[in-house]
Parts: structure tokens; C-alpha cells; sequence
């Protein structure tokens, strides 16, 4: 194999085959860096602006290792294209002899032995449901690797797909008469084959702790795990490396229990009672914490008269039904997963009632058909910690965002890493001349009751300047909906023809389609469309951020997290929720410029980014672009572009 100068070089095999190949330094060394940590098994952290190529940087060095890599990615998005994209055209580029394999999650695939269940149970209430269930039937069929992603014909969020794919709890295993040609089990032999498997973080992680999606297995054979958008990962290992249960997974207990005592125990009389009284409880528990959606603190619900009683008749209900499960598991594989279901359950409500782990924070999440229990650790970094010991291997972490004024300090004590080597490496783009930084004057608080109306105000010159081609990235879904309540209502005063579209309306990646195709948009999002997102060209070229995004004070899990830092003597505010804060900034930041050409303004409306001596923390944190608070400045650069 060519050296690493050799592969990148401008007459190396990427020139050779990719069009417009340009060699970027910062790839080179980047890949070098990443190389020599694989070969002496160390942690490094690298992060590299837009446009350097990171993906290429990683998987070159990653192929030439001869060891086992495993590459984690942020989303299930990017991990279909890394896997059927990047990675084959770098293998083929290199003429790797490499045996690569993606890896997901089990809800990811067709379950042949729930699907036609539910099939012969009547199970689809609706039509459409119906119609959807005889498509993945016949998709099961034909498929070679029962990935739902490649089921075109059904939406991967129809309600249908629980009933065609099988969970943790319910899964059979060996007694499954469908076991040999179980998709799940197949994905899971071709990744221990495999000389290199791509993952998500949430298998990842869910695996750590569960030993269930088939990671298990293979961390202990790999030499090198490489994390992609390691941003994500502190609020990633969070969720689980944490305790919950839902009430969701309650009914869901209660159907198969029935399912299964009519096939198998038809004579226990006590079984449907029992099950439709345990269902009961587990809806009087949603109904006792209020109509409203929200996340509650533990205190908070306790203030609740009905609360406490409806969790302990929860908790008393499970208990007789664990009893029935138990004199009948022995009948079927089925009866018994039941069985160990509702004792799980059961556990963890009367953990849940009485808190003993003085380390978590517990806290309930209201949607609205459900209520989530959760038990979070208030620190992931020595958890996190535990799990990197043992064999020694490399863990390689990068993303565009890592760093808050070029240091890892904050990142690295979120997942307990030391100080490891890190470097980072900025956009090869021309930030100077392709963008500017737009801080609009005479902005109020943030707080104000008519802020989201000023953001508007403020941004529709620019908008109409850029002719669309926007993103308004809110902070809350509340201020999404009336910024996009605003925006229609000043499109028709004024008659304009600019397409406006909004989070929730359709799937993201459908949306994102849209978006491109239109090429004059003005698309209203909020979390899942600061990151991840990347449209090239005029379609994007003004990126607003309404607000600093600092998660909500009254967060159950960060005001835990601020107050045992107080106790601790540390500002949490410095130390926490600013890094995270900027982090955020900068992936909203990071949708604008995505190529060499394009141009385009970042407006930052809210006024602490100038007010604030931690506002320069923010805008020190972004690429070097003009800056300007004169809107004239804007106009200009638009008319000029």
C-alpha cells in the first residue's frame, strides 16, 4: 500500500479518480494523525472544519490498519451513507481487500415471525396500517438484508413497524421458528466476519448496557473505534447509561400477554382481567400527571395528590400479574419472555418510587399517548471511563465541533478522557470572503414577549435580499411555530412567491429535498435541522439563529447537573452550559457555507452575543467571517454576489 502523501497526493489514486480532487493539508495531516494513533492504540481527538475532508481522513488510515475497526456515526442518515457511499468508493480507490458490514439497531429490521403474528391477529386498525403491513410482507420477501431503510413504499415512522420488527423484550431467540433466517441474527454474523463494521451511537451505547444489539460481541475483537460527530456522544451515553420505563412498554406487555394465552393458555381465566388491570394503571399513571406534555422533575410530580397512588398501584397491579405470568412461562418461550418482561417492569417502577442512587437524577418525560420514568446519571465520564478500559485499542473522536476557542478541555471532562493528543484543524474554505457575520442592532432581550416578532422583523430584509434560500433555526418548537405564523403572514401582504416549509410537516430528509429542489425556500426548523443538514449552492444562503441556544434552565437533568456543581464549588455556568451552548452555535453555523463557492450571511440575532462578556466566547468560537451589525451591509453583499 502508497503512503498516506502518496494517496492523497495531486497525482495520487484520489485525483486519479475522483473530478476536481484538490489535495487539502489539513486531510494529510489529519489522516497521519489519526494513523499513528491506531498504531500505537491511543485516544485522540481530532476536530476539522467544513470542507476538510474528515471522512476520507479517517477511513484511509482506518483501511490500511489491517485491524478491526468499528465506526460509530451520529445518525442512522449518515450511517447509510458513509456505508453505501464514502466507504465503497474509498475501498475501491484503494483496492482494499477489506470485508466491510452496517450494523443497526434490532427495530431496524423485518421480524418475520411478529409480522405475520400481527398479521393473522388483525392487528391494523386502519386501512392504510393494513395496506402498509401487505408491503412489508411482500418486502420481506425479496430483500436480502430486511433493513427497513430499503422499504421504500412505507414510511419508516408508520405505526406499522412495531408490529413488523421485534424489541429486546419480545425477541424469541433460538425458540424462534424463523431463527435461521433471522435478519437481526444475520446483520450480526456479517459484522463479526467483518474487517470493518459501521454503527450508530445509539447501538453503540444501548449495547454497552444491554448486551442486546450484538456490539457485545464484537468490541472485544476490535482494535480501533472510531467515533463520527462525537458531539453527540455526551448526550448519547446520558440517555444510556441511565435507567427508564415507559408506559407504552407497559400496554405493549399487556397485548402479547394476551396474544400469547390465546395461543398457548387458553384455560387461565385470570389472564385477560389481570392484563386489561395492569393496562388501567398504566393509563391512570399518564392521566395523574396532567394533560400537558413536558419533562417533570421528581419533586415536581410528587406535588402532584395523583401521582403517587396511581405509581404504587402500578407497581401493585405488576406485581399480581408478574405472580399469574409466573405458574403459566412454563408453557411457551413466549409466555415466559412475558413473565420476565413484567418482572423487569416491575423492578424498575419500585426503584423509580424509591430513589436510592444518590449519583442519577430522576425525572418523567409526559408525551401525549404515554408517560416516560427515567433515572439519569448526573455524570457520564467515569462510566464512560470503565468502558474504554480493558483491551487496549484506539479511540478516535472527531466532529466540526468539538472545541470552544480551539480547547477540548470542556468535551474531555464530559466523557472522563484525561488529556489525550488533539488537534484542530479549520475549514480550507474562504470564510473571509464567502460569508459574514450578521448581529443586528436594536434587538431586546431574548426574553421580551414579542422577541420572536423582532427576530422576524429584523430578518425579512435579509430574506427578501437573499431572495428565500433560508433557514430560521429556533431554539423552541414555540418560537418555530409562530416564526413560521410571522413569515406566511408577511409572504402573502406581500405577495411572494417564496415556498415556505416548516419542522413536522413532512420527514427531515424529505423536507431537506424539498428544499434543494425549490432552490428559493425558506425552511423553519428547530433542534434536528441545526446539524446533520447539507445543501450546497444559492438553495441555502442565509442561515438565522434566533436566540444563543442554552438548554432550558428548568431542565430536570441540567438544573441536577447545576446544582452539584455549585456544591462542588464550580461554575456550572462556565464550565457547562456556555461550552455546550457554543457547540451548538457552531453546528447551526456549520449549515451555511458546504462548498467552495458558495457565499452567504449567518445572522445572529440575539443581543448577549455583543451585550455579554461570554458573547465573544460564542463568535470567537466561528469561522473568521466578516462581521457586521449595519443591515445595509447585508443588502450589499447580497446584491454583489
Amino acid at each position: 500500500m502508497s503512503t498516506l502523501q502518496e494517496i492523497f497526493a495531486p497525482d495520487g489514486p484520489f485525483a486519479r479518480a475522483i473530478d476536481g480532487y484538490r489535495v487539502r493539508p489539513q486531510q494529510v495531516e489529519m489522516a497521519e494523525r489519526i494513523a499513528a494513533a491506531i498504531k500505537e492504540n491511543a485516544v485522540f481527538i481530532a476536530e476539522a472544519g467544513t470542507g476538510t475532508g474528515k471522512t476520507f481522513a479517517y477511513l484511509v488510515p482506518a483501511l490500511k490498519s489491517h485491524g478491526k475497526v468499528i465506526v460509530s456515526t451520529g445518525t442512522k442518515t449518515l450511517q447509510d451513507q458513509l456505508y453505501n457511499k464514502d466507504l465503497p468508493m474509498v475501498r475501491e480507490i484503494l483496492k482494499a481487500p477489506v470485508r466491510t458490514a452496517l450494523l443497526k439497531g434490532r427495530a431496524n429490521y423485518v421480524c418475520p415471525y411478529h409480522l405475520n403474528r400481527s398479521l393473522a391477529d388483525g392487528r391494523f386498525l386502519s386501512r392504510e396500517d393494513a395496506a402498509d403491513a401487505r408491503r412489508i410482507a411482500a418486502f420481506a420477501k425479496i430483500t436480502q438484508t430486511g433493513d427497513k431503510a430499503e422499504c421504500n413504499e412505507v414510511n419508516e415512522n408508520s405505526p406499522v413497524w412495531n408490529h413488523a420488527t421485534s424489541t429486546r423484550d419480545n425477541c424469541l431467540g433460538q425458540e424462534c421458528p424463523d431463527y435461521k433466517t433471522c435478519f437481526v441474527m444475520q446483520a450480526r454474523k456479517e459484522a463479526m466476519a467483518a474487517d470493518l463494521v459501521v454503527v450508530n451511537h445509539h447501538l453503540f451505547f444501548a449495547d454497552v448496557m444491554l448486551r442486546d444489539e450484538g456490539m457485545a460481541e464484537l468490541l472485544p475483537a476490535c482494535n480501533t473505534v472510531i467515533f463520527d460527530e462525537a458531539h453527540q456522544l455526551p448526550e448519547v451515553a446520558t440517555l444510556f447509561f441511565g435507567d427508564s420505563l415507559s408506559t407504552a412498554q407497559v400496554l405493549d406487555l399487556c397485548r402479547d400477554a394476551r396474544a400469547e394465552g390465546l395461543t398457548h393458555a387458553r384455560d387461565c381465566l385470570d389472564l385477560t382481567p389481570l392484563s386489561k388491570a395492569v393496562e388501567k394503571a398504566a393509563r391512570d399513571l399518564r392521566l395523574a400527571v396532567g394533560v400537558d406534555a413536558g419533562r417533570f422533575a421528581a419533586a415536581q410530580l410528587q406535588e402532584k395528590a395523583e401521582f403517587a397512588p396511581a405509581l404504587a398501584a402500578l407497581e401493585s397491579e405488576l406485581e399480581k400479574f408478574v405472580a399469574l405470568l409466573e405458574t403459566q412461562a412454563s408453557r411457551a418461550e413466549g409466555l415466559e419472555k412475558c413473565w420476565q418482561r413484567a418482572s423487569e417492569l416491575r423492578e424498575r417502577v419500585s426503584r423509580w418510587r424509591k430513589p436510592v442512587d444518590a449519583g442519577f437524577v430522576y425525572w418523567a418525560e409526559a408525551f401525549t399517548q404515554s408517560l416516560q420514568l427515567n433515572a439519569t446519571p448526573l455524570d457520564v465520564a467515569g462510566i464512560f471511563r470503565k468502558q474504554m478500559g480493558g483491551h487496549p485499542r484506539a479511540w478516535i473522536f472527531t466532529s466540526a465541533t468539538l472545541a470552544v476557542q480551539g480547547k477540548f478541555h470542556h468535551y474531555c471532562a464530559e466523557l472522563g478522557l484525561g488529556e489525550p493528543e488533539s488537534a484542530c484543524w479549520h475549514s480550507p474554505f474562504d470564510y473571509g470572503e464567502q460569508a459574514v457575520l450578521y448581529a443586528p442592532l436594536g434587538m431586546p432581550d431574548p426574553n421580551a414577549f414579542h422577541y420572536t416578532e423582532t427576530v422576524v422583523d429584523a430578518a425579512w430584509p435579509a430574506v427578501k435580499a437573499a431572495n428565500g434560500g433560508a433557514f430560521f433555526l429556533c431554539t423552541s418548537l414555540r418560537a418555530m411555530r409562530r416564526t413560521h405564523e410571522l413569515l406566511k403572514a408577511k409572504i402573502d401582504d406581500e405577495g411572494l412567491d417564496l415556498p415556505l416549509l416548516v419542522q413536522g410537516e413532512a420527514s427531515k430528509n424529505e423536507l431537506l429535498q424539498r428544499f434543494r429542489f425549490l432552490g428559493n425556500a425558506i425552511l423553519v426548523g428547530s433542534q434536528s435541522f441545526w446539524e446533520g443538514v447539507d445543501v450546497r449552492g444559492e438553495a441555502l444562503s442565509l442561515v438565522v439563529i434566533d436566540k444563543i441556544p442554552f438548554a432550558p434552565p428548568d431542565d430536570p437533568v441540567l438544573s441536577a447537573r447545576i446544582d452539584e456543581m455549585k456544591k462542588q464549588g464550580r461554575n456550572a455556568f462556565i464550565e457547562y452550559q456556555l461550552p455546550r451552548a457554543v457547540i451548538n452555535v457552531k453546528q447551526g453555523a456549520g449549515r451555511l457555507i458546504r462548498d467552495e463557492s458558495d457565499k452567504g450571511v449567518l445572522m445572529i440575532c440575539d443581543p448577549r452575543l455583543i451585550s455579554k462578556p461570554y458573547g465573544r466566547k460564542v463568535w470567537q468560537s466561528l469561522p473568521a467571517m466578516k462581521r457586521t451589525r449595519e443591515l445595509q451591509v447585508v443588502l450589499d453583499f447580497f446584491a454583489n454576489r
